[in-house]
């Protein structure tokens, strides 16, 4: 496993040991790096540990909504004000228009019960938008397009 810091690493090890407890289809997509992917029904939800700073490390939970949607100011603002709703995460989107929910964690101090509450949040809401996004602004949901990881 390629780990930037220490604390990349203990923090991926944290997660990894909640993992089983959570969910019962955890697979590892990218062999080296510290990535999760995690099969809820027809959801898949990332986790990645990444470095921040020296001294701690993040947790960005994360799933696609939608991807080929046309992409217009009405979608933006759209967004932004459900962004606005969250108690955690919010919607981003990539350079090609895909959608993503996503929520960021601090890693040292998460809490297990703190990672499943927000790992529910990408999940539900990810389920909750996809028809809605690709109903009104085209596209196709996530869960019907394969994504490289």
């Amino acid at each position: 496993m390629n780990f930037q810091t220490e604390a990349q690493k203990v923090c991926y090890q944290k997660v990894s040991d909640w993992l089983p407890e959570i969910c019962d289809r955890v697979s590892y997509p990218a062999a080296n790096n510290p990535i999760f992917s995690l099969q809820f029904g027809s959801a898949t939800v990332l986790v990645e540990i990444r470095p921040f700073h020296q001294q701690e490390s993040s947790i960005y939970i994360w799933a696609y909504v939608a991807t080929e949607v046309e992409v217009s100011d009405d979608l933006i603002l759209y967004l932004l004000k459900q962004n606005y709703i969250f108690r955690f995460g919010g919607f981003s989107m990539e350079d090609d228009g895909d959608i993503r929910f996503h929520v960021t964690l601090l890693g040292a101090s998460c809490q297990q019960n703190q990672f499943k509450l927000a790992l529910n949040e990408v999940l539900e809401s990810a389920d909750h938008y996809d028809d809605l996004i690709v109903k009104r602004w085209g596209g196709r949901r996530a869960a019907d397009a394969l994504f490289d990881i």
